[in-house]
């Protein structure tokens, strides 16, 4: 293959029919994301187990509409995952793994969204839905792309294979069970992933680090049932204050972890990624107004966007305890919950962190409680090699599309599946996002800038061309 910086070279018959392809059929492809995202996927909830099921039966149809192969929907003691592939680019030509998930994030609080969140709804070039970016929106580039080059050319200039999960946001179980024993049925060259944002509508980015994860339940338990406040207080140790105590020894002020030994296999930041940091061009007043927070926060040693996505944090993410219906009870609960998550960067493994997490917290507590913690589930950071041949192809592609050479970027969030493709397969993973940072993932009002999800199509019918046209050649190019 030419170099990096030669993204103008031809492109194939195929590609541009695959191109045009696509630009005819953008309204088909808009409802078919529409009804994707009608369908409530929430993998945490018991109760939308069959709407799970039933977003794994429309993927797996809608798959096979556009040519692949083989498509299948898995059964596992949890949620579904659907495999398919298209296989006769030849044995010379690379074998791409696309990975994406269709389970989806609760929608809670439901009163904060303009739209009903299973309803999608388009305003100013913007589709809101839950699930619009993380990730059935971004997952879908990818069909999209592959029906593209099949309803056109007839042909993929790669092999592709799919597996696709609905459990990503409840940490990846039956996936993380199905990869150690399907090792050959999953072999490719290379992972691509599109569950990331850019740096922005017109900036394409790469995300080349994520953060890991330690998601941890704690509880608190002291009398054996709830005590009147007033017969009771000042003799028994509220649950709730005790948790309060534990919590506030978790961190200082200015967000330092005081867990001891929790810094200790951090990866140092060197100068140079420092600098590639820096020169994303964050705007860092509009990053705060999306926010609505008065202030940025965090370790003073380090900028906003190292706090983001090279530090590692820990964070309440709920409290469970004591009465909280409308009006007055005047209790000592008998028990408290906490959830709390901290992300974590290279090299920090999380039953490490978890084992040194349970050994402070049970130091803090006093004897007046009963405290437990338990490991609701982990991932391992992951940082890539930004000039592997596919990351290079990728940034090819990108600015193909864009007209921009992409930034590198490190990303906050985990996705726990790329340390489990990196320790079964052998693949790297090439994180190709097309979300926006103000997407409101996880939150009310999710939505997808739309000209970005039609890009996002064309990008990876490029990418694909790329890869195919480098089988008997290899990709060079200067770190961008």
């Amino acid at each position: 293959m030419t170099s990096a910086t030669a993204t103008h070279q031809s492109i194939s018959p195929d590609t541009q029919k695959a191109l045009e392809f696509s630009r005819t059929y953008k309204e088909e492809q808009l409802k078919e994301v529409v009804e994707f995202l009608r369908i409530p996927s929430v993998s945490t909830l018991p109760d939308r187990a069959v709407d799970v099921a039933a977003a794994a039966k429309w993927l797996a149809l809608q798959m096979d509409r556009s040519g692949l192969e083989n498509v299948q929907v898995i059964q596992t003691k949890g949620h579904p995952l659907v495999y398919g592939d298209w296989l006769h680019a030849g044995p010379d030509s690379p074998t791409v793994l696309v990975y994406g998930h269709y389970d989806v994030q609760p929608p809670d609080p439901l009163d904060l969204w303009n739209s009903p969140p299973f309803k999608p709804s388009i305003h100013d070039d913007y589709i809101y839905a839950r699930g619009a970016s993380d990730d059935k929106g971004q997952l879908y580039v990818h069909i999209k792309s592959v029906e593209s080059y099949l309803k056109s050319a007839g042909r993929l200039p790669v092999n592709v294979k799919f597996i696709i999960e609905g459990e990503e946001e409840i940490g990846g179980k039956s996936l993380e069970a199905f990869v150690p024993e399907n090792t050959q049925l999953l072999a490719a060259d290379t992972v691509v992933v599109s569950d990331t944002h850019i740096a922005g509508r017109d900036q394409p980015s790469i995300v080349y680090a994520l953060r890991g994860m330690c998601y941890v339940f704690l509880d608190v338990a002291g009398p054996a049932r709830d005590l009147h406040s007033g017969s009771y207080g000042g003799a028994i140790n509220n649950p709730l204050n005790a948790l309060g105590h534990i919590i506030a020894r978790l961190k200082d002020e200015e967000g330092h972890i005081l867990i001891p030994g929790f810094y200790e296999q951090v990866r140092i930041l060197t100068r140079e990624e420092r600098h590639l940091i820096a020169k994303s061009g964050h705007d860092e007043s509009a990053w705060l107004a999306d926010t609505g927070a008065p202030k940025a926060w965090g370790e003073p040693e380090f900028t906003l966007l190292e706090r983001i996505g090279a530090r590692p944090t820990l964070d309440v993410n709920g409290l469970i305890g004591g009465y909280t219906d409308s009006g007055a009870k005047t209790i000592l609960p008998s028990k408290a919950h906490a959830k709390i998550s901290m992300r974590l960067v290279p090299d920090q493994d999380p039953g490490d962190i978890f084992a040194k997490f349970q050994d402070y917290v049970r130091s803090c507590a006093p004897d007046t409680v009963k405290v437990e913690c338990t490991y609701f589930h982990g991932a391992q950071p992951c940082i890539i090699d930004r000039k592997l041949p596919e990351m290079q192809a990728a940034a090819m592609a990108y600015e193909r599309v864009f007209g921009k050479q992409p930034i590198y970027m490190r990303e906050g969030g985990s996705i726990p599946v790329i340390s489990l493709f990196q320790q079964y397969l052998g693949l790297q993973t090439v994180l190709m996002g097309f979300g926006l940072a103000d997407d409101h993932i996880h939150s009310p009002n999710e939505r997808m800038y739309l000209p970005n999800f039609y890009r996002g199509i064309e990008t990876v019918i490029h990418y694909l061309d790329i890869l195919g046209s480098s089988a008997d050649a290899t990709l060079s190019g200067e770190d961008r």
